[in-house]
């Protein structure tokens, strides 16, 4: 059975960095695509980036582009996020998820396309 697992969140201040992974255990991280996705208190979740299985292809929100890095290790069977220039409205639980690799462009935005989902991590972003 596969399984997610995020780690690296926390307290930042605002203009801070965090580094999010997500290790996937019981199967192999290279058949899948992978994406990061959030969730702010009393809002939906949302979609924040996505990378196709052999990480050729990024997807971001307009509202993390240029901010946030997306990016895998097969090997280690790993997915990061990197987040930059952190903003109050960044504070959510983050959640990273699989998604089968017939999908693809306007299908990381569907979170009803994603199989398996993490436990998610709290970054919280203060001023």
């Amino acid at each position: 059975q596969v399984q997610l697992v995020e780690s690296g969140g926390g307290l930042v201040q605002a203009g801070g960095s965090l580094r999010l992974s997500c290790a996937l255990t019981g199967g192999s991280l290279s058949v899948w695509s992978l994406g990061w996705l959030r969730q702010a208190p009393g809002k939906e979740r949302e979609f924040v980036a996505g990378i196709s299985y052999i990480g050729g292809n990024t997807y971001y929100a307009d509202s993390v582009k240029g901010r946030f890095t997306i990016s895998r290790d097969n090997a280690k069977n790993t997915v990061y996020l990197q987040m930059n220039s952190l903003k109050l409205e960044d504070t959510a639980v983050y959640y990273c998820a699989t998604l089968r690799t017939e999908y693809s462009g306007g299908s990381y935005y569907d979170l009803s396309k994603y199989s398996f989902w993490g436990q998610g991590t709290q970054v919280t972003v203060s001023s």
